[in-house]
């Protein structure tokens, strides 16, 4: 797009369903290459991804032309199916639906990114509830909690 420029930053934030621990340390780094190459391939920049078994953030640079949405579907889909192909996991591995996703500038990308990649130092301070309402609120995002999460307990029986 001829004459336009921009600059959106957006750190998202998502879990895997029923927030279990399905994403072992074993297969971090192919699943980040994995969703690097999504991002990639809708022209958006990775700035930096980390996840830990329950959860993921990805920092992204994105281009205007698209919709943030979309980059989540894509993201969630074809890494849902690539999980499934390489059976990682017992059963069939989903994420939760839905996401959370924050805006910031280009003064804050190195705290951000920052952050991201000290995921496990956060965390063993902190649940991941607790750093997911924490973003929430400092963001000022209207919320009702019983619609923020499901849990484990909360998924119907597999059949």
């Amino acid at each position: 797009m001829a004459n336009t420029y921009t600059q959106l930053y957006v750190h998202i934030v998502f879990s895997v369903k029923g927030r279990q621990a399905l994403i072992p340390e074993r297969h971090k780094a192919e699943l980040h290459k994995y969703i690097t190459g999504i991002i990639t391939n809708k022209k958006h920049k990775l700035i930096q991804i980390n996840s830990m078994p329950d959860h993921i953030h990805i920092l992204v640079g994105m281009t205007p032309d698209a919709a943030l949405s979309g980059l989540v579907k894509d993201i969630k889909v074809n890494s849902t199916r690539f999980i499934n192909q390489k059976r990682w996991t017992v059963g069939q591995f989903a994420w939760q639906a839905g996401f959370g996703a924050f805006s910031y500038s280009h003064s804050q990308i190195p705290e951000v990114a920052a952050y991201i990649e000290n995921q496990e130092k956060h965390h063993s301070q902190r649940t991941f509830r607790e750093e997911y309402l924490a973003f929430l609120e400092h963001f000022g995002v209207a919320y009702d909690v019983k619609y923020v999460f499901d849990s484990v307990a909360d998924l119907p029986p597999e059949e």
